[in-house]
C-alpha cells in the first residue's frame, strides 16, 4: 500500500529543516497549534535569540511573550528552558548532533527523558533530524492507518507509534509519514472522507464499516483475502 501512494503522491526525498536541537525546539512549538503559528513562534525566537544560549539566559516571561502565536507560550517557555539546562547540565554545550549517530533506540530513550517530550515529538527528531525510521503519528497518520485496518481497535496515537513502526520496512517510513499526511488531508479526512476516489479503496475496510447499517453486505472470502494481502505489502 505503500508503493501505491509513492505512484500517486510520489517518493518524498528526506531533507532537515533542523538540527536535532532546533527540531526538539520547533516540535515542542507545534504542540496543540497549527502549522502556521508554531512556524512564526519558532521563526520569532530565533530572531529575537540567534543563540540557544541566549534563550536559556532570557527572562521566561520575556520568551513566552515572543513565542506567543504558538500557544501555551508560558508552559512551552518553562519546557523549553528545562531542556536547554538539563542539556547544558549534562554536556557543557547546548547540541543534540550526536543522537544522529546514537542508536534509535538510545536516542529514544535520552529524548523520553525530558518533560512534555511524548512519542510523537521524539519520532519528530528522530526522524526529521536525524535520519533514523521513527515515525510520527499525528491525527492524519492514525487516522488513516486506522481505518485501513493497520492498528488494533481502541488503539492511541502514542501507542500507535510502536505498532506502524513493526509493520513497515524503516526505508519506507518517512516516506509513509509525509504520503499518509497527504492522503488524510485530501482524500481520507475526517468528516467526509472520499472512498469513492480513494486509491487504497480495495485494500480498506472502511467504507464497508461506516454504511448504513440495512445496506451492509457481508465481506466475501476474497475481499478478506485482498485485505490481508493488502497489509501483508504494506
Amino acid at each position: 500500500m505503500i508503493n501505491k501512494l509513492e505512484r500517486s503522491y510520489g517518493v518524498p526525498s528526506w531533507q532537515p529543516n533542523h538540527d536535532p536541537l532546533g527540531e526538539l525546539i520547533a516540535t515542542i512549538l507545534s504542540q496543540n497549534t497549527s502549522d502556521v503559528n508554531s512556524d512564526r513562534a519558532y521563526a520569532a525566537l530565533r530572531a529575537a535569540y540567534p543563540t540557544w544560549e541566549a534563550v536559556l539566559r532570557a527572562d521566561a516571561d520575556e520568551v513566552a511573550a515572543v513565542i506567543r502565536s504558538g500557544g501555551l507560550a508560558s508552559l512551552k517557555t518553562r519546557r523549553i528552558q528545562a531542556i536547554l539546562q538539563t542539556i547544558q547540565a549534562r554536556y557543557g554545550r547546548l547540541d543534540l548532533d550526536f543522537l544522529m549517530d546514537m542508536p534509535m533506540a538510545a536516542a529514544r530513550a535520552f529524548l523520553a527523558e525530558f518533560p512534555g517530550v511524548g512519542p510523537k515529538t521524539v519520532a519528530c527528531v528522530l526522524l526529521f533530524a536525524c535520519g533514523h525510521p521513527a515515525l510520527p503519528v499525528d491525527t492524519h497518520v492514525h487516522r488513516v492507518t486506522t481505518r485501513l485496518g493497520w492498528l488494533p481497535r481502541g488503539c492511541t496515537a502514542e501507542q500507535a507509534h510502536t505498532v506502524l513502526e513493526s509493520l513497515i520496512p524503516p526505508p519506507k517510513v518517512y516516506s509513509a509519514h509525509v504520503n499518509l499526511i497527504r492522503h488524510g488531508r485530501g482524500v481520507c479526512k475526517a468528516r467526509q472522507p472520499d472512498c469513492a476516489h480513494c486509491l487504497l479503496r480495495g485494500f480498506c475496510p472502511f467504507p464497508q464499516q461506516s454504511a448504513p447499517e440495512g445496506s451492509r453486505q457481508p465481506a466475501s472470502a476474497a475481499s478478506a483475502k485482498l485485505f490481508h494481502a493488502g497489509n501483508r505489502s504494506l
